[in-house]
């Protein structure tokens, strides 16, 4: 294995016990220091369900969770309201897109719901600024942690 990919690789599992042993918060009691760069962790009664990672993190998990966010903004809730109204599968066909989808009065109900699920959930997060180590570190929590909506499925 290549040495400096190696290194990488080593720092992760520290980094992962660090974010699994922080202090949970919801969006609704967002601390007032979060780190600016890192991975977020969104858990909902102890099972761990989706690992993202971003250069913002307060303004990432506003997108995630206000009422006001999109289709583009919030993809996890979006995902969670495809599930809810059993759309499970992606489309880039007019029928069934997400600008589809978001003019169906029922569909829509279940985002502004999975969004506020979102807010209720427990977050936690850890800085990282590197973006190399920043995505391995997404892939490697979300395969330790086994994260229900992780899948790194290309689109």
């Amino acid at each position: 294995m290549h040495e400096t990919f190696r290194e990488h690789i080593e720092s992760l599992h520290p980094t992962f016990q660090a974010l699994v042993n922080s202090a949970p918060f919801t969006f609704a009691t967002l601390p007032k220091v979060l780190p600016k760069a890192g991975i977020y962790l969104f858990t909902e009664n102890g099972r761990h369900l989706y690992v993202g990672r971003t250069n913002g993190i307060r303004k990432r998990l506003a997108n995630h969770c206000r009422p006001s966010s999109t289709h583009n903004t919030a993809a996890f809730a979006f995902r969670l309201a495809r599930e809810a109204r059993n759309v499970q599968k992606a489309t880039y066909k007019k029928e069934g897109s997400r600008a589809d989808l978001v003019r169906d009065k029922d569909f829509v109900e279940a985002f502004v719901a999975a969004k506020a699920r979102l807010c209720t959930m427990d977050i936690r997060v850890i800085e990282e600024a590197n973006p190399l180590r920043q995505a391995l570190l997404e892939m490697y929590v979300a395969v330790a942690l086994d994260a229900l909506y992780n899948d790194f499925d290309n689109h």
